[in-house]
């Protein structure tokens, strides 16, 4: 069989993947009565299916990856040249791009020193945590094993990855699961938990984590692994004065602090990274999705030099070093891409672009805000943007999830392809989300908040 992106047939196409394809994250009963969705091309922020419908895309690739839009000949064109060059040698040794693609990042991130390649944001997490495990092991006799996470982050979809996230949903009927990982108090302002400092809640949300270390015991404690801001778990940005008390107490009980920039990262809020909007000094930091923007798999786990010297003067040299692989982490499409798009990240002028373009789309949102009583709060930056919709904004009781599904199927059917939370918590699916591409432009935002703006005065008219 010989394969043309440009020559199928559309009905055989739509009827393989009903029959052979398992879906992510989809409840496949529906399709033996309807045609699954099969996306076919892509062009800047817009998406075509199998039947020829046109979608404007506000979420990246559903899960906000494809960062430079879709149709970048000059990634896809760096990419054939690398893999008809070199297509693959394992990481344990060296290759052109990874080396090339290193050195770019770390001009990006000040500080950290040491990429890890890997091809997913779940497995650039598990080597981040088998560090703090095999650190523990080799610094601290084993005790300083544990791993603290916060309620509603999430860290990934395999079993370990799981362990560390704080989405109930997303969780249930996965365990039993990896031990050593201990939840933390959210952060959402919005949701202030009862008894917090209403005038300080920042500092209070953090200091909920000292108790949590506290409690566990400041000698078992390794490391502690949040997002910048949270994304799938409501799109929440951190209070003020948090991460200096976070940091603060990361140094005072010898805690390596991880951050997860696996949907904050290359561009998405405004900078190169989230954290770099709030003066935390990471120890770890890990990425992926808008890495490449979806042209190839590729993950990085970055660290401090301080981080890696520990695995770089072993008392046993058979066993003291990272004693891990990542089998497509010697594939050299991944930083091929992942170079060019930081170049065109560049080129573009996108971080501006994404400023810009995030401060009028959150304008917007507080528009509709203003014109309907079922959205309680709005958040984000930069081009990570998303409400939260409540039955009643003084008890701030949520809705149904059913009422995001019914708008982004509303939206759907104008053209417009949304995200909302998904099947993460019991009762707090009821956040819209929005993740364009940096290159958005005013009138794209117009498109996807006219559609949003349409399908709530169908369904949530109570303004």
């Amino acid at each position: 069989m010989t394969y043309n992106a440009n020559e199928f047939d559309a009905k055989e196409i739509v009827g393989n993947d009903r029959k052979h394809v398992w879906h992510h994250l989809s409840q496949h009963k529906p399709y033996e009565e309807s045609d699954p969705m099969v996306i076919v091309k892509g062009e800047g922020m817009r998406v075509w299916d199998a039947k020829g419908n046109e979608y404007l895309d506000a979420v990246s690739g559903a899960v906000w990856t494809v960062n430079v839009g879709y149709g970048r000949t000059e990634i896809a064109d760096a990419v054939r040249d690398q893999l008809v060059t070199m297509n693959y040698f394992a990481q344990t040794a060296g290759n052109v791009p990874a080396a090339q693609f290193a050195e770019k990042l770390i001009e990006k991130m000040p500080g950290m020193s040491r990429v890890y390649y890997s091809n997913s944001g779940s497995e650039a997490n598990e080597k981040a945590f088998k560090m703090v495990r095999q650190i523990a092991e080799k610094k601290y006799g084993g005790v300083k094993h544990k791993i603290l996470f916060r309620e509603r982050d999430y860290h990934g979809t395999t079993i370990t990855a799981l362990s560390a996230t704080g989405q109930f949903e997303r969780k249930n009927q996965y365990g039993p699961f990896t031990p050593g990982f201990v939840e933390v108090p959210h952060n959402s302002e919005y949701r202030a938990q009862e008894g917090s400092d209403a005038e300080n809640y920042g500092v209070w949300a953090a200091d909920q984590i000292e108790k949590v270390i506290l409690a566990e015991g400041p000698e078992t404690v390794g490391a502690l692994c949040l997002e910048p801001i949270v994304a799938g778990g409501g799109v929440i940005e951190p209070p003020q004065g948090y991460w200096d008390r976070v940091q603060e107490i990361c140094k005072k009980y010898d805690i390596l602090l991880h951050i997860d920039e696996v949907v904050c990262g290359l561009g998405r809020t405004g900078k190169w990274f989230g954290y770099q909007h709030y003066g935390i000094k990471p120890d770890m930091v890990t990425m992926a999705k808008g890495v490449a923007s979806g042209y190839a798999a590729i993950s990085c786990t970055v660290t401090t030099e301080a981080v890696f010297d520990l695995f770089k003067e072993p008392e046993d040299p058979r066993m003291d070093y990272f004693r891990d692989i990542s089998t497509f982490g010697g594939c050299t499409a991944g930083p091929a891409a992942a170079l060019v798009n930081m170049q065109i990240i560049e080129d573009e002028n996108l971080l501006e672009n994404v400023t810009q373009q995030g401060e009028y789309l959150k304008g917007r949102l507080n528009g509709l805000m203003e014109k309907y009583d079922v959205i309680g709060d709005v958040r984000g930056k930069g081009l990570f943007a998303g409400f939260e919709m409540v039955k009643d904004r003084t008890t701030k009781e949520p809705v149904d999830e059913s009422l995001g599904m019914a708008i982004g199927a509303h939206c759907m059917q104008n053209g417009v392809i949304i995200g909302r939370t998904n099947r993460s918590f019991k009762e707090l699916n009821n956040t819209i989300c929005l993740a364009p591409a940096l290159i958005a432009t005013q009138a794209d935002i117009d498109k996807i908040v006219d559609a949003i703006d349409n399908a709530l005065a169908e369904l949530a008219p109570n303004a």
